[in-house]
This record gives structure tokens, C-alpha cells and sequence, in this order.
């Protein structure tokens, strides 16, 4: 098998893993080692159950968006496939993505897989002025990929700018990580 490294982003119905909130929409798209895409999976999932108003306003996703999509049960198993085998998983803000992704496989009975995590806002402070976690938007500007807030909070749309600010920042050097 070919190494990749993972892109990764979900939308999600709120804030808390923890008191039950679900994926409702999730991006996996996998890039070659020098930043050329393989293959995208984009999947919107219904999660049997309402989504928090504050959530909806910021990824604009209704319930009813999400009728005849599959539930996650339904696409564990390639969710999983694609998650363990990959060398490197990048996503901006992973202490939000990766609990939800591992919550959602064992709720389907799988084992996540332990793999290699880089997160783009946690090593991303030198895009801000202040030293604070960058937003996407930020790290963006920063390495001057162009980003269209319109676009935002799709979760394809999401990796696929932040993968562009992963590799640049990687090749300029303020990304140190090997894969």
C-alpha cells in the first residue's frame, strides 16, 4: 500500500463528544507524501438526532439536509479503513476531530487504530500576530492560499485549504513533521 497522509475535517451536530453529539458530515481525503491528492472521501451522515442551533449556524447543515443519508454505522468500516492505514492524519483544531471520529467508530464497534496526528492550528501560532491559535482563515492569509468564508465550514472545503497551507508551511519549514 502506498503511504498517505490524511486530511481530515468533520461537521458535527455541536460541540460535546462527550454528552452525545454526532458527526453529520466528514472529509477524508488522502494526499501523497509531496501533497498531490489520491482520493477524496466526503460523506453527510445522519445522526438520529437534532443538531444545536449555534452548530447549524456555523456549518449551515438542517436535519433535513441529512434525510436518506447513511448513518455512520453504515460507513464505519471504510471510515476505519481509511483512517488506520494512513501514515499521517493533519487537521485543523485534532483535539475537536479525532474524539469525534474515534467516539463514532467504537459507538459502531470498532477499534481505532493509534495513528500519527499533526494538527495545523495547534503548531499554526506563528500565522498570528499574537501567538494564538490561528482560524483556518488565518493560516490561510498567512501563507497566501486563497480562502472564501462562504466556502467554510464544508468539510471537503476545509481539508482542501488546509492541506494547501499543510504542504506549504511544511516545505517552507514552520511545519516540522515526518511521515
Amino acid at each position: 500500500m502506498i503511504p498517505y497522509i490524511l486530511g481530515v475535517d468533520t461537521e458535527t451536530t455541536g460541540l460535546e463528544v462527550d454528552n452525545g453529539d454526532k458527526i453529520i458530515e466528514i472529509a477524508l481525503i488522502k494526499y501523497d507524501l509531496d501533497g498531490a491528492k489520491l482520493e477524496e472521501f466526503v460523506q453527510r451522515i445522519d445522526p438520529e438526532r437534532n443538531i444545536d442551533p449555534k452548530a447549524q449556524a456555523v456549518h449551515g447543515i438542517s436535519y433535513s439536509d441529512l434525510i436518506g443519508c447513511p448513518k455512520f454505522v453504515d460507513i464505519a468500516e471504510e471510515v476505519a479503513s481509511i483512517v488506520n492505514h494512513a501514515s499521517l492524519l493533519v487537521a485543523h483544531n485534532f483535539a475537536f476531530d479525532g474524539p469525534f471520529i474515534a467516539t463514532e467508530l467504537k459507538r459502531a464497534g470498532m477499534t481505532p487504530k493509534k495513528v500519527s496526528s499533526f494538527c495545523t492550528m495547534e503548531y499554526g501560532r506563528w500565522a498570528t500576530f499574537d501567538g494564538k491559535y490561528p482560524k483556518l482563515a488565518d493560516l490561510c492569509f498567512s501563507l497566501g492560499v486563497e480562502y472564501d468564508a462562504l466556502a467554510a465550514h464544508a468539510a471537503s472545503y476545509d481539508v482542501d485549504v488546509m492541506m494547501q497551507c499543510f504542504f506549504k508551511a511544511r516545505e517552507r519549514g514552520f511545519f516540522q513533521v515526518e511521515v
